[in-house]
C-alpha cells in the first residue's frame, strides 16, 4: 500500500486488510471457493461441537442478521453445516462440514505461509514483537477524554 495512515487503528486496519488480501488470493488461486471477509471471520469463532447463529453475531459484534448471511453463505459452499442441538431440536448448531474443516486447515496453513513472508520482508524480531504487542493483556478499553 503506497498510502501511509495516520494513526494506530488505521495502521491495523491496513495491516489486516493486507493479510487478508494475501490469504484471499493464494487461497483463490489454489483453486478455493472465495469468501468474504465474515464469512471467514466465523470459522474462527466456530466451537467444536456447534455454535447458534446468535451466539456467532454476539462474539463478531455483529446483528444476527448479519450473521445468519455468513452462516449462509458457507453452508450454500458446503463449508458448514446446521444440525440439531443435543438439548433441542429446535436450537440449531453451526458446525464444519469435512469440506469447511479441510478448507479452514489450508487456510490455517497459508496464513502460516504469509507470516513467514512477512519476517522475511521485516525480519522476525519485529514480527515476534508484533505478536508479542498484539498478545499482551491490554486490560479493559479505557474512557478518556480528549484534551
Amino acid at each position: 500500500m503506497s498510502h501511509r495512515a495516520a494513526d494506530l487503528p488505521q495502521l491495523l486496519s491496513e495491516a489486516r486488510r493486507w493479510v487478508e488480501d494475501a490469504l484471499f488470493a493464494s487461497m483463490e488461486a489454489a483453486g478455493e471457493q472465495p469468501v468474504t471477509t465474515a464469512q471467514a471471520s466465523v470459522f474462527a469463532l466456530l466451537d467444536a461441537e456447534g455454535t447458534t447463529v446468535s451466539e456467532l453475531a454476539r462474539r463478531r459484534g455483529v446483528t444476527r442478521q448479519t450473521a445468519h448471511q455468513a452462516v449462509h453463505g458457507l453452508i450454500g459452499m458446503g463449508l458448514l453445516e446446521q444440525a440439531a442441538g443435543p438439548e433441542s431440536a429446535r436450537r440449531r448448531l453451526i458446525r464444519t462440514t469435512a469440506e469447511g474443516q479441510r478448507v479452514h486447515e489450508r487456510a490455517r496453513a497459508t496464513s502460516g505461509v504469509i507470516e513467514s513472508v512477512l519476517a522475511d520482508r521485516l525480519g522476525p524480531a519485529p514480527v515476534r514483537a508484533l505478536w508479542a504487542a498484539l498478545t499482551a493483556d491490554r486490560g479493559e478499553p479505557p474512557l478518556v477524554a480528549a484534551p
